[in-house]
């Protein structure tokens, strides 16, 4: 019978560096920060990690970062590809190796100065010829040179198709800003946010305002990994895994899956649902909160369909009714996510949902929380993850 991952690994500790506008020290070092601090916080020593898996975007090879850290003999290592669409695969991959024996505690990390370095939000080049550059090329000759001018597209279609408004879009940057005042981590931390500052910002790629889009940062996050009969005689509280499961599906491009036939839907994220509520056993009904990926509000907006809380443009009335703020049916990206904590492509989102599954959130609802399901990027190969509690 093949392996399942129900249950079969847990989450036992996680670690971030501070996260800035300008670190003031290499990619290397912040790594090496968060993995020692993930060690840390679950109460192992470096020297018994012997496998990493992080980002094919990272700059930081495995072998650099085993050395800083005091790493043991490593027997497993991978990269997963897609930008913020990697991160819930790097716990797919450390699961994986944990439930085969190929590793007994993994690491995942990213680490990046994405604000004093390369900033993901300046677009596209073609020094290096590859195949998104080349898909690309045809969107950029009308002015579609970053991420969010793609995304743009297609949140001006479902808004037009479902009734969204731009006080829609606010309502999700406004509740995760609230999240993020009792957060020191996160940069929005201390300026809070109204709604007539959401719709008084510039338009960066209409509709789409400033607060529609995620944070440039600077900062290292990283996640281990064990199985989880070892997380049960670690000191800490752990983070099981329930499911967790890649995705891409059929006409997919790096956010600019534009030839498909219907652009109002996230046809990836539908398959992840499917594929990590049937590996947990769990429904919509069993998710108590969420870190949903945020690199852009509308993509909070339909990720509420694409995991069956509702019905298709049906979710904007769910954030009108403050589904996702801290009283609400699913509270989300409590520590203020990706567009007022920081932007370490999802890892931080990850952590987060170990924090509520712990109950140390800064933004921990009142209400009990016994499964997490936290998302990967929005419009490219990405993947979900649920979590609960030991």
């Amino acid at each position: 019978m093949p392996i399942s991952l129900h249950n079969e690994a847990a989450i036992v500790g996680v670690g971030t560096t501070p996260f800035s506008k300008k670190s003031g020290v290499s990619e290397l070092s912040l790594a090496a920060q968060s993995v020692r601090a993930a060690c840390e916080d679950a109460g192992i020593d470096p020297g018994e990690i012997d496998g990493l898996v992080s980002f094919t975007l990272d700059s930081s090879d495995e072998i650099e970062v085993a050395r800083a850290v005091g790493a043991a003999d490593l027997t497993f290592f991978s990269k997963v590809n897609y930008g913020g669409g990697a991160a819930v695969g790097t716990i797919a991959q450390a699961a994986m190796a944990v439930a085969t024996g190929q590793a007994t505690t993994v690491v995942c990390y990213r680490a990046l100065n994405g604000r004093s370095g390369q900033r993901m939000g300046q677009g596209v080049s073609g020094n290096l010829l590859t195949s998104d550059i080349i898909h690309w090329s045809w969107y950029m000759v009308y002015g579609m040179l970053i991420p969010g001018s793609w995304v743009a597209m297609i949140a001006h279609k479902y808004m037009h198709e479902y009734g969204v408004t731009r006080e829609d879009l606010g309502r999700v940057a406004l509740a995760q800003r609230a999240f993020a005042q009792t957060n020191p981590r996160a940069f929005a931390y201390g300026k809070p946010l109204t709604m007539q500052q959401y719709l008084d910002s510039a338009l960066l790629a209409h509709p789409l305002c400033l607060y529609d889009f995620c944070q440039e940062t600077d900062g290292g996050c990283a996640i281990v990994v064990t199985s989880a009969e070892r997380a049960r005689a670690l000191s800490r509280p752990s983070a099981v895994i329930r499911g967790v499961a890649q995705a891409s599906t059929r006409g997919q491009e790096q956010m600019t899956s534009f030839y498909r036939d219907d652009l109002k839907s996230l046809p990836e994220m539908e398959l992840a649902a499917q594929r990590v509520y049937a590996m947990s056993g769990l429904g919509p009904d069993d998710i108590d909160a969420a870190c949903l990926y945020d690199a852009f509000t509308c993509e909070v907006i339909m990720q509420l369909e694409s995991f069956q809380f509702c019905g298709r443009g049906e979710a904007r009335d769910m954030v009108r009714d403050g589904v996702l703020e801290a009283d609400g049916r699913l509270p989300n990206n409590t520590h203020g996510g990706l567009l007022s904590e920081g932007y370490i492509h999802g890892m931080n989102n990850i952590a987060e949902g170990v924090r509520l599954i712990r109950g140390e959130s800064t933004g921990q609802p009142k209400k009990s929380v016994e499964h997490v399901l936290v998302s990967s990027g929005v419009g490219v190969p990405t993947g979900a993850l649920i979590l609960g509690a030991q």
